[in-house]
Parts: C-alpha cells; structure tokens; sequence
C-alpha cells in the first residue's frame, strides 16, 4: 500500500518508447564501368538528376554524394555518407521507388558492373556497383 512518504507506484498506460537505434555514419565508396559510347549520355543525365531521385537519396539518408570518372580507364567512382541506423532497411526503400528504379534501368545500361553475376542495380544481390574497402582516412 502507499504511504504518504514513500514514492506512488509507477502507472504504465502504454508500452514504453523502444531504444531509438543509433544512427551510424558510415563512408562508402563504389566503383563501375561507364561504357565508352555513353560517357557524353551519363554526364547530361546526371547534370538532371531527376528531382525524385535525388529527394530517395535523401530520404534513404545519403549524404555527400558524389560520382568521380576516370577517362583513361572508364571507371566510375562514387562516394558518399550513410547517416541512418538501418542500411539495408534504407536501401530496400530506395528499391521501392519507381522512379528510382526507372533512373537506374537508364543509367546501368551505359555501365558495365566489376562484380561477377550482378544483374542491375535494382536487384541488389549481388550489387551492381562494386564496394570498396577503406584503407586509410584523415578527418
């Protein structure tokens, strides 16, 4: 029973508020092929992003974006800063987008992927873009 100086028993009337997960800041660079015969399409299309896509990207929580190419060889390197707590979770979301998913059917087919038996950016597993390791980093 309660009495007049002691603390009232703790009342739940809802669940309470789960753990908010830790938001991860995480880099993450990437490389593909640009195919030769497409290098003037893939810079034009990218001097539009469509506002959709770039509106994903954000939602998706990316960051710091950027697509690098390199002429002598073709590659394409992209960088950028996942800022959420659930990356997979994000990108599925990202998948989701018809939009999005029209933009990367239009640029995958002026890229060739390093990574054996990936099918388009879109599927996902394994990915079109090939992930690189972070060696070094100086803030």
């Amino acid at each position: 029973m309660w009495k007049p100086h002691s603390r009232p028993p703790q009342r739940i009337t809802e669940s309470p508020e789960p753990e908010p997960k830790q938001k991860q800041v995480c880099r993450i660079a990437q490389i593909v092929k640009l195919k030769p015969e497409f290098v003037d399409k893939y810079r034009e299309v990218h001097s539009a992003v469509w506002p959709e896509v770039l509106q994903q990207i954000k939602v998706c929580n990316i960051q710091d974006y950027s697509i690098f190419h390199d002429s002598d060889t073709g590659i394409l390197f992209a960088s950028f800063k996942y800022v959420g707590s659930d990356f997979a979770g994000d990108m599925a979301r990202m998948r989701e987008n018809p939009k999005v998913r029209e933009w990367w059917a239009m640029t995958d087919s002026f890229q060739e992927s390093l990574v054996p038996g990936a099918k388009d950016s879109e599927s996902g597993n394994p990915p079109w873009w090939k992930e690189l390791e972070e060696v070094f980093y100086l803030e």
